[in-house]
């Protein structure tokens, strides 16, 4: 997405995924999008990429060769790991790989108390012979975490600073204290690790596209999206690539809040499905759900999300998302049952669902779409791409209809409902299950693939309206221009409230502002563009798990702190069903984060028009609907030539280049001045 600030004009253009090298999708996008809009590349003022690079390395084993220092006595600590498995009665369950081997693992002698306090000073020249054994191992990067380094890190800098001195800067170091500062060390430990293991790969990836840029005279700042939804240079994701691990779908989330506060829909649920995956999050009060509990790499299923024990943690501010697989390229199967079945596996970009002709034979959620008629086999990609209905066809027949004795279009139909029914559980997940009423809120869908489902998942979860944005095959690109530098910092306290003063609680915020403060101003932006947002994890007295809540801003006051733990209750009650006021509470962790404004476009109006929809109509074709158990001719229309105000009766399809919306029976959409399709049941669309 190209948008141009003075005038709010936005141009979009999208091209395939290239798994081999994503960046030469990413650089073929950034040279097709300015010779199409005729700028020049030294005309931008930033450019702000979203990438899954760092996922992905993961997932697919190719991180760097690591290696971990840890206190000595603690080196099996990535190989114990939890006691958790993602399947409870799955006996066969085999933990993930340590990305480190037990090999590459070293204990130095030190220890800390909890307080902070040397119980064993550090033994330097063990230090020393560690660095010499990974030196001779050839380790690209290091992680260091010690016991105790988040109440006192002068053991672990010291460390840093030998291994530093003895590998010189061509090993990447990662240090726990950091990076996560808080307590529980093998969540610590593998952030940490997590960071040093992609840290190389980052560097590389990220560096490789900013050569690229540079060379074609592209001298704009390079941002990258963050998990949390906020966005880095180029050079601090570099350092700290742990805190960009969702970074393509965070991208999607921040677009749904700032769409749904452009138009008042400040509660709303984003339902985002690509070609792999389908990303549910909640956005309340137009500020997304984040969270710390988080696993990278953790397998998808479609029935459930992600497993937790089947991935790696981390403890860094991530988005709140429900990700499953189930997007336009995940592969229908029958399974040893006779059940069909739907992902996660996914036919990917390359060769893609069969109906792209490019060698794919196995059938996908596009395919399936494709035989219902809801897709427009000469319209994909604007007509860049054409579809061969044949082809799906004959993959849902041969892999699905015949050994399960349906019909083609009964297949695909099935095909279509299991991978809804997934996509609506995975919403109750982020709405039901955290203590929301999904009939509260607004359903935003967008994503290649999101706006062919959204209407219907709407109407089975009971939200009332479905938001469509324009172009929302590359809403998360428009996610990417509109939020804003961010960085989060953290602190262990540990104290009861009744023991904490409001001074020692202000001290501590204000630390970790300072360390904000600094961060956005090596980025550029002035103390008139900087603001920060103090938070408190928290939990009753012997509670394992806490909860985080915000602090009111200004000075720390004793009525002040009295109503963080007012605050605190009322969360439990939210998210549990039950509070109790009587019982002690403790702060577990402080946070902070600090956000630099970065200018946000705006999003273009669409002129009313005293037409009605039929002007936009392309014809019409037979649409598949289970409701109506068969095929309904239903009329197609331009999306690009609708107005404001203009209303469309169900069943319809609108068509646009990277997407296709699908209206169901009983519903209607409207467009607003913003061009957004607000389907909602048609009574309601016709208001």
């Amino acid at each position: 997405m190209l948008v141009n600030e003075a005038t709010g004009e936005i141009a979009i253009v999208k091209v395939p995924s290239t798994p081999a090298d994503p960046s030469n999708g990413f650089v073929e996008a950034a040279h097709r999008i300015l010779r199409q809009a005729g700028v020049e590349p030294s005309a931008l003022a930033f450019v702000v990429h979203g990438t899954t690079v760092a996922t992905n390395s993961i997932i697919e084993g190719k991180v760097a060769k690591t290696g971990f220092v840890t206190t000595d006595g603690f080196r099996d600590m990535l190989e114990i790991a939890r006691q958790i498995r993602p399947s409870l009665y799955d006996l066969q369950f085999d933990k993930p790989q340590p990305l480190v081997p037990r090999y590459l693992c070293f204990g130095v002698p030190e220890r800390l108390d909890a307080r902070g306090n040397v119980l064993t000073p550090l033994d330097e020249a063990k230090a020393r012979e560690i660095a010499a054994a990974l030196r001779k191992e050839g380790v690209e990067s290091v992680a260091v975490c010690l016991l105790h380094s988040y109440a006192n890190p002068v053991h672990e800098r010291r460390v840093g600073q030998i291994l530093r001195a003895e590998l010189g800067r061509k090993v990447s170091l990662s240090i726990s204290s950091e990076l996560a500062p808080e307590f529980r060390e093998y969540f610590r430990a593998s952030t940490t690790v997590v960071n040093a293991s992609i840290r190389p790969v980052v560097e590389r990836y990220l560096g490789g596209i900013e050569k690229r840029l540079r060379k074609e005279g592209l001298d704009a700042e390079l941002l990258v999206m963050q998990s949390n939804g906020g966005v880095l240079t180029f050079d601090s994701a570099s350092e700290r690539p742990v805190f960009m691990v969702e970074s393509g779908p965070a991208a999607g989330v921040i677009a749904a809040a700032y769409v749904g506060s452009t138009i008042g829909r400040k509660d709303v649920i984003s339902f985002d499905m690509g070609g792999t995956t389908a990303k549910v999050g909640l956005i309340q009060d137009g500020r997304p759900r984040v969270t710390k509990d988080y696993e990278v790499g953790a397998a998808a299923r479609a029935g459930t999300g992600s497993a937790r024990g089947s991935g790696y943690p981390i403890r860094t501010p991530v988005i709140d998302l429900v990700e499953i697989g189930a997007g336009g390229g995940s592969i229908a199967w029958v399974d040893s049952g006779g059940v069909l079945r739907v992902g996660p596996q996914s036919a990917g970009a390359d060769p893609g669902p069969a109906c792209y002709g490019r060698g794919g034979d196995l059938p996908t959620i596009t395919d399936a779409n494709l035989v219902l008629g809801r897709l427009n086999p000469d319209y994909f990609l604007g007509g860049e791409l054409k579809l061969d209905p044949d082809l799906a066809n004959r993959a849902i027949e041969s892999h699905c209809a015949k050994p399960l004795g349906l019909t083609v279009t009964e297949a695909a139909n099935g095909i279509v409902e299991i991978a809804n029914s997934a996509m609506v559980n995975a919403m109750r997940l982020v709405s039901v299950q955290r203590g929301y009423d999904p009939r509260e809120f607004a359903l935003i869908g967008f994503g290649g693939a999101g706006p062919v489902h959204a209407n219907r998942l709407a109407a089975e979860i009971g939200i009332p309206e479905t938001v469509i944005p324009m172009s929302p095959g590359i809403t998360c690109a428009m996610g990417l221009l509109v939020t804003d530098l961010r960085h989060d910092y953290s602190a262990t306290v540990l104290k009861r409230a009744d023991a904490v003063t409001p001074a020692s609680l202000e001290d501590a915020s204000r630390r970790l502002e300072g360390l904000g403060r600094a961060a956005l101003k090596r980025d550029g932006v002035p103390a008139s563009g900087m603001e920060f947002l103090r938070q408190a994890d928290m939990r009753y007295v012997g509670q394992s798990y806490e909860l985080t809540v915000n602090l009111p801003g200004g000075q720390v006051t004793p009525a002040r702190l009295r109503t963080v733990v007012q605050a605190f209750h009322s969360a439990h009650e939210q998210a549990y069903g039950h509070a109790a006021p009587a019982e002690p509470v403790e702060f577990v962790n402080l946070r902070v984060t600090a956000t630099g404004a970065i200018r946000r476009p705006r999003l273009r109006e669409v002129p009313a028009s005293r037409r009605s929809a039929a002007s936009a109509s392309k014809g019409q074709r037979q649409v598949y609907f289970a409701e109506r158990r068969g095929r309904v001719k239903v009329d197609c229309y331009d999306r690009y030539q609708l107005a404001a105000g203009m209303v469309i009766p169900g069943p319809a399809i609108v068509e646009e280049m990277d997407s296709t919306t699908v209206v169901h029976p009983g519903f209607a959409a409207r467009v607003d001045r913003y061009g957004n399709l607000l389907i909602a049941a048609a009574k309601a669309g016709k208001r």
